[in-house]
């Protein structure tokens, strides 16, 4: 690996901007085609591919499902904990190790360690079947399952945790957001400042703004 790998500094203000871009300009045609529902619609699995091309599209190298360094220790690959989303700057390939010293082994690949991992939730307040029940659920205790995550593994430098909200007013992320970033501090969960950026939603459901959280995970 070369050193302007292992140099890359990873922005998390590039990263949310690049977001924001590309989930809003989404939002932007499902408002234009008069769509039923607008990304607030989408699930979380389905939302992935999207967050995805926006990444993508801004340069950098996307590898969906990416196990956990701590889970390659075994011999099966299709086990051990994944990651939702492994970036590499200037679009390059991922470094597999399983491929080290091997013909398979591409020496432009960035390894683990200088890689950024991603973790992505999404958390609506209405959905199609009308207020979600879970709301509190899902951000208190899902959501925080993904930070102690990414700190556990000794094999991660650079990662983060996006929370995609949809809500029906702004008062309402940032009132729930702080509660959560609250709970995580006091549980010693080290996230940091996020990164915050917003796009503003047709109400079809009852959600009105799209916030999207980018939290870095020391």
């Amino acid at each position: 690996m070369t050193i302007e790998h292992t140099a890359h500094v990873w922005s998390g203000a590039d990263l949310a901007d690049a977001l924001v871009r590309g989930l809003g300009r989404l939002e932007a045609d499902t408002a234009r085609a008069q769509a039923v529902t607008g990304i607030d619609g989408l699930d979380e699995v389905d939302l992935h591919p999207h967050v995805a091309k926006a990444i993508q599209t801004a340069g950098f190298g996307v590898h969906r499902e990416v196990r956990y360094p701590a889970a390659r220790g075994g011999r099966n690959k299709a086990k051990g904990q994944r990651c939702d989303l492994v970036l590499t700057p200037n679009a390059l390939p991922l470094h597999d190790p399983d491929a080290a010293q091997t013909l398979f082994d591409d020496p432009d690949a960035v390894d683990l360690e200088s890689a950024y991992w991603l973790e992505i939730k999404t958390i609506a307040q209405f959905m199609e079947t009308g207020a979600n029940a879970s709301w509190s659920t899902d951000l208190l205790s899902t959501v925080r399952s993904d930070v102690a995550k990414l700190d556990a593994d000794e094999g991660i430098r650079h990662s983060g945790l996006l929370i995609v909200m949809f809500a029906a007013s702004d008062e309402v992320v940032e009132h729930d957001l702080g509660v959560w970033q609250d709970r995580c501090l006091q549980q010693g969960l080290p996230i940091g400042a996020p990164w915050m950026r917003r796009i503003p939603m047709l109400d079809r459901l009852g959600n009105t703004v799209c916030r999207l959280a980018l939290y870095p995970v020391h």
